[in-house]
């Protein structure tokens, strides 16, 4: 059904966000002149182009350990595989094989897929013996110790996959100096060949269920076809076919289509695919970018993993702290919550990089139809055609987000709803939504379900905001950059920045002032983001860690920010505060000196700031739909009147409905359960049942209980209990007062040993925090902490870490450390803590608890974890023995009704 178009461009006051929503609630007027057609992507609902795979959500290195990233993390992003290195490898530190196999598997995982060669130090990789035969001796010895240990892991054993060797052609089987015997296999391939068989026997005789991937080649070389008949010829066939795609979405489809056509040449059954390495710096974080991927490898129905270009442990620039995500992760999230079967998508420009591409799926057992794509600025219609009346009836419920770009190291909450509005079907079977003013860093999504059921429709989430570029802004004083052309089309190995370019100048002796000229369009609070970036490790930046600037309004009410830091330069985060704003035009300004405050320390680079009015749509509670919820069992039901959104789900005893909740900080929220009556549900947070009266009862009501939410992503599960529970949706706001939080300074507590106060970290609380806990038991941190009630309670612990190994790549290679925490002297659980980039720049880590009634004594140890074999430790200081800097401790009840 065809709308007026008002168009907003992407450059325009307003964004996207009003005007859709007005637009798919205008009818079109007859007879009107219009402009030139819009770009268009079409869902053909009518078509089944298989059930839908998941597999775009794998990860080269991109798990450190259990809790680097969180549960919440790993599961809310459906990560599908995991591609890492063999337990304890030099390579990098963290990313141990069977370290973070029971964490990924319990967390929803399928498989992980263990580098053999990441034994060895070095890439190429340096494994020692006079020549070949002797370096293959030595390299068997490994792989059989390697398959030895995967057979003590009980059921986890099942999810692993063996990849014997890695880009062998570049590799052992180059003509490098630490190749087997300096000749290429895509020359002469009988070394390799050899090599092949018997190490594909060795572990097949060790382990005669495993499963083994090759030849793992750093492009689907023509020469793989000749692996193929030599595999099958000797009865060496790998059991998942596995190259690298360092390329472009469409060279995912053209090789996938290319090597299928091998394996029938050859006469082979098909084998499972894994692209174990896909994307690069600049679309990596980028969701407009990735979602190009995403389309390309779901509709080839392979897995694929993402690329590891930086830091192990973030899910390659997915996720952000240890609990956090960035619009990347949100991104996983919502292609990780389709179900049911593709269907047909076609692009203005198919099978074309920087355009617009997209995926889609129709579940028929939940009626529902999502959609996500992305890809280029400006102005579309998606058009959804074939629209089952049976399935929809001939009004339907469409619900349109936006997931934004936030940086590489930048927090993103949840979508942000662009429009929740009710739309006739036409009589061709079709509805068109007019997308405009889209921003080609941003990705979208379309959730289709039945309307006309009397379902109330939500506003947007936010209704004004606008982005102003650091490179148009004004600059006066000394030490002016402009930094770029950074990430593009032609240049992949730089990193996405908005507008490409940036601006420095803001550093250590600086009198530098970059001014913006901003105009809003009324009085009121607006929320304040600049996109900034430090390289940790530069001289200017060593010296404080975050980067201080001054922020004033119209030279009023000053403001000390604190800039993001990043593992290298141009790897974006942001920092936001508030800004009180009347109607018109105002100069924001951000300054290396204030006369009020003090003077910059460090050096930075300015990308944008963001401004959007902090108005009722941005304070009203979050609201998450049951029936876009992830469901264990149950389905939506759309013939709820008074419903919010299409419907509900009744939830019979045991079914469960999962949100994925974002909250900014470590606080209280009022977590309220609004449902239609029909029985109740227990309540789960971040996978432990709460201790709280069950939400529900014979009439339609809402039950609200106070949780502690951490920062970031939080599970909130609702299971039924008794009857079938109608649920409609939670809504999710901060709160304040029912959970009373208790701080406690780390430099009060009992130190022990060599565990000391420090005040050489001014950002810490007050000034002091406690160093060198571990190394040993007896250096050891003790703090008494009094609980009103027993139970279960939040322990968040303000730290920092950032202690870093010698690396031989370019990836950054820093060290997670750990603390094991004991309460009341019970057996100890190890906690890991990703880096802060600075020993003088502090996050918050939530660790749940139980605790008594009273006082009880939280003891933090550490000392250096052993391989897996308990009696060797690693040789390069991959493996630290301490503890992170703690500066404070709050304690916090998980919950209350």
């Amino acid at each position: 059904m065809r709308r007026t178009r008002s168009r907003t461009r992407a450059g325009a006051g307003a964004t996207a966000v009003t005007a859709l929503a007005a637009l798919l609630a205008v009818p079109a007027a007859t007879g009107t002149a219009r402009a030139a057609e819009p770009e268009r992507l079409t869902i053909d609902l009518a078509s089944d182009t298989g059930a839908f795979h998941g597999g775009a959500s794998g990860s080269l290195y991109g798990v450190y350990g259990d809790g680097v990233p969180s549960r919440n993390v790993l599961e809310g992003m459906h990560v599908r595989t995991v591609s890492t290195k063999a337990q304890d490898g030099p390579q990098h530190p963290g990313a141990d094989a069977l370290e973070m196999l029971p964490p990924f598997v319990d967390s929803g995982g399928k498989d992980v897929y263990i580098y053999m060669t990441d034994i060895y130090r070095g890439f190429p990789y340096q494994w020692p013996g006079a020549d070949g035969p002797a370096r293959l001796a030595d390299f068997k010895e490994k792989i059989k110790k390697q398959v030895q240990q995967v057979l003590t892991m009980g059921d986890y054993q099942d999810h692993v996959v063996y990849v014997p060797f890695n880009e062998p052609e570049g590799n052992m089987f180059g003509t490098g100096q630490w190749s087997y015997n300096k000749i290429s296999w895509l020359n002469d391939p009988q070394y390799y060949f050899a090599a092949w068989k018997e190490v594909y026997h060795l572990i097949k005789g060790l382990d005669p269920d495993a499963r083994i991937a090759g030849p793992n080649t750093s492009v689907l070389y023509s020469q793989v076809k000749g692996f193929l008949q030599y595999a099958k010829a000797n009865d060496v066939v790998p059991d998942v076919m596995t190259w690298h795609e360092l390329s472009s979405p469409a060279a995912v489809r053209t090789n996938v289509a290319k090597y299928r056509q091998m394996e029938k040449e050859v006469g082979i059954d098909p084998l499972p695919i894994n692209v174990n390495e896909y994307g690069h710096n600049y679309h990596l974080s980028v969701p407009g970018q990735v979602v190009q991927w995403v389309s390309a490898i779901e509709e080839s129905k392979i897995d694929a993993d993402l690329a590891y270009w930086n830091i192990d442990g973030n899910l390659n620039d997915s996720a952000v702290e240890a609990n956090k995500g960035n619009g990347q992760w949100w991104l996983f999230n919502a292609y990780g919550q389709m179900s049911g079967h593709t269907v047909q998508v076609t692009a203005p420009h198919p099978n074309q990089q920087y355009t617009l591409q997209g995926v889609a799926t129709l579940d028929e057992a939940k009626k529902q139809s999502r959609a996500i794509f992305g890809g280029k600025s400006g102005d579309a219609d998606v058009v959804f055609k074939n629209i089952d009346p049976k399935l929809f009836g001939t009004t339907v419920h469409a619900t349109v987000q936006e997931i934004p770009w936030t940086g590489q190291v930048g927090d993103s909450s949840q979508p942000l709803r662009l429009a929740d509005q009710e739309l006739e079907v036409g009589a061709d079977g079709t509805v068109t939504l007019p997308m405009t003013g889209m921003n080609e860093m941003s990705a979208y999504q379309v959730v289709l379900s039945p309307g006309g059921n009397g379902g109330v429709s939500a506003e947007p989430s936010v209704s004004w905001r606008k982005t102003y570029e650091a490179e148009n802004a004004t600059y006066t004083g000394s030490g002016y950059s402009k930094n770029g052309p950074e990430g593009s089309p032609s240049q992949v190995g730089k990193f996405a920045t908005s507008g490409a370019y940036n601006v420095g100048g803001l550093r250590t002796g600086s009198d530098g002032v970059l001014t913006f000229d901003v105009e809003v369009p009324q009085d009121g609070t607006y929320d304040l983001s600049v996109f900034a970036n430090s390289y940790n490790l530069y001289d200017l930046v060593k010296e404080q860690g975050p980067t201080n600037v001054f922020l004033r309004v119209d030279g009023k009410d000053p403001q000390e920010l604190r800039l993001p830091l990043g593992y290298k330069w141009v790897v974006w985060g942001h920092t936001d505060t508030t800004v009180q704003l009347t109607a018109g035009k105002h100069r924001i300004t951000l300054a290396a000196k204030d006369p009020d405050l003090g003077v910059t320390k460090g050096d930075a680079i300015i990308d944008k700031v963001d401004l959007s009015l902090r108005d009722g749509h941005v304070t009203a509670p979050a609201i998450y739909e049951a029936e876009y919820a992830t469901l264990s069992a149950a389905r939506p039901g759309y013939t709820y009147p008074g419903a919010s959104g299409p419907g509900a789900v009744p939830l019979a005893k045991g079914d469960s409905a999962t949100f994925w909740v974002h909250s900014p900080t470590d606080r209280e929220a009022a977590v309220s359960v609004d449902h239609l009556g029909g029985g109740r549900a227990s309540l789960s947070l971040n996978g432990e049942k709460l201790d709280v009266p069950k939400a529900g009862g014979g009439k339609k009501g809402t039950d609200t209980v106070r949780m502690f939410l951490s920062g970031g992503v939080n599970k909130i599960t609702v299971t039924g209990a008794s009857r079938a529970l109608v649920l409609d949706r939670l809504r999710v706001s901060p709160a304040g007062g029912a959970l009373t939080t208790k701080v406690y300074q780390a430099e009060d507590g009992t130190l022990t040993g060599a565990a000391e106060v420090t005040g050489a970290h001014p950002f810490a609380s007050g000034g002091k925090a406690v160093t060198d806990i571990g190394d040993g038991k007896a250096n050891a941190l003790t703090v008494d902490v009094v609980a009103g009630r027993s139970g279960r309670h939040a322990v968040t612990i303000r730290y920092s870490n950032a202690e870093q190994a010698p690396a031989t790549h370019y990836n950054p290679d820093p060290i997670a450390r750990h603390a094991d925490l004991s309460v009341n002297g019970g057996p100890a659980r190890r906690v890991l803590f990703p880096t802060t980039f600075h020993f003088n720049n502090f996050w918050e880590l939530a660790v749940p608890v139980t605790l008594k009634k009273g006082t009880n004594r939280l003891t933090f140890t550490a000392e250096e974890l052993p391989d897996f074999n308990g009696d060797t430790y690693n040789q390069y200081d991959q493996r630290s023995p301490y503890a992170p800097v703690i500066d404070q401790l709050a304690v916090t009840p998980l919950a209350e009704k």
